[in-house]
């Protein structure tokens, strides 16, 4: 088993989802919670962030997984062995 299961996809993926889907989200459980000035926002410029980062988190996930399944040593099956 590799010693660092998440590839450079990954990453950029999760700081993908981080960086542009986290003050979207932070400001709607804000204002849920009663804890955000406006009890109903319309935050422009963080739905644009996570609208522009979407789709790159997206396929950036899909290819990380990709390339890390098949970077994956194929589990050695007792049974073929029989002598």
């Amino acid at each position: 088993m590799p010693s660092n299961p998440l590839n450079r996809w990954l990453l950029v993926a999760i700081a993908l989802v981080i960086f542009g889907w986290g003050p979207l989200i932070a400001v709607v459980v804000l204002a849920q919670l009663g804890l955000w000035p406006d009890p109903n926002p319309n935050p422009i410029g963080p739905g644009l962030l996570m609208f522009f980062t979407f789709w790159p988190a997206i396929i950036c996930f899909a290819i990380g997984t990709l390339r890390g399944s098949s970077r994956r040593p194929q589990a050695e099956n007792p049974t073929d062995h029989v002598t």
